[in-house]
């Protein structure tokens, strides 16, 4: 099958082998997919992974290797980690999968990923995708999971007011997703093409450089991924107040961490999320990602996919089978 493939450098390739569903397992064609940016961090040597890349996708199940065949023709989302099943694991237990210690990520760790024309999955982490959610809505599904993470960590009352931080991709699908729960949030960025986005859809907004920078905001979501972006985040956190990261940051320079002890701040990591919520939201039509599409591409034009995702104006790259 053709395959996106990175093995030290990114190629397409037309004979990679067909995946075969394992017991439990669905055989998913691809219909669509999402270049993230932890797919172009692979291809610089984020985990030390080889094999096809791709962890965001929308599919039809053609095969189910089990005795529940109910998924079969139906268009389905995956979530990107399954556990190892083990009884013992209360990871699984929980379907923490993207926690457990034995799991496997799509196109990750351990696990051929969605760039390519068919991927398998455990049916467990499949989810049938409503039928008024058109494919380009539904590659977003990973990353909106990822952002009602947040409060499904971590409960905001709605009298607390909220500033999410950073006006990429993450940042506007997680402005986007606490707005849709009808809570007080702030979008703040540097581009006003990308913050326009967001204010279309109710969310209120602001530049950087007009934004006052004071200690009142009860939680405050880093997703700059950027050092000077977390400490201008500690520097909005109220104290007691809660410093959420959505993105990794590398230190780069030293910096302080002594207002968290003095201010007494809860940071907490967030990851991956949930996928049911997320689909009850693209389905409520609360949401709508169109506007952070910046260009589909063919599977057969992949590679110049790709470096029109390194461009810093690019949001969101989707690629079509």
């Amino acid at each position: 099958m053709k395959a996106v493939v990175f093995d030290k450098e990114l190629k397409l390739v037309n004979d990679y082998e067909k995946p075969v569903p394992q017991k439990g397992e669905a055989l998913v064609r691809v219909t669509m997919a999402g270049i993230c940016n932890t797919d172009y961090e692979i291809t610089k040597g984020y985990m030390g992974y080889v094999g096809i890349l791709g962890h965001e996708a929308v599919g039809i199940v053609e095969e189910v290797n089990g005795e529940d065949k109910s998924l079969i023709g139906k268009r389905v989302v995956p979530e990107i980690s399954y556990g190892c099943k083990d009884p013992n694991c209360s990871w699984c237990a929980q379907k923490l999968y993207r926690h457990c210690p034995n799991r496997h990520t799509l196109g990750i760790w351990r696990k051929d990923g969605v760039f390519g024309e068919y991927f398998t999955m455990p049916t467990e982490v499949l989810f049938e995708v409503p039928a008024n959610v058109p494919d380009t809505q539904a590659v977003f599904v990973e990353p909106l999971a990822a952002a009602l993470e947040i409060t499904e960590q971590h409960h905001i009352k709605p009298f607390e007011k909220v500033i999410v931080l950073g006006d990429g991709k993450l940042g506007l699908i997680t402005a986007l997703a606490l707005n849709a729960q009808n809570l007080d949030v702030t979008l703040v960025g540097k581009h006003q093409n990308k913050l326009d986005i967001a204010k279309e859809q109710g969310v209120k907004t602001s530049l950087l450089n007009d934004f006052a920078i004071e200690k009142k905001y009860d939680v405050v979501v880093e997703a700059t991924g950027s050092i000077s972006g977390f400490e201008t985040a500690l520097a909005l956190t109220k104290p007691r107040g809660v410093l959420v990261l959505k993105s990794t940051v590398a230190a780069s320079k030293e910096f302080n961490l002594a207002p968290i002890v003095i201010d007494e701040i809860t940071v907490l990591g967030s990851r991956c999320g949930q996928f049911s919520p997320a689909l009850r939201l693209l389905e409520s039509g609360k949401v709508d990602f169109s506007k952070l599409i910046s260009g589909t591409y063919s599977f057969n034009d992949t590679l110049e996919a790709f470096e029109k995702n390194k461009e810093k104006d690019t949001l969101k790259i989707l690629l079509k089978n």
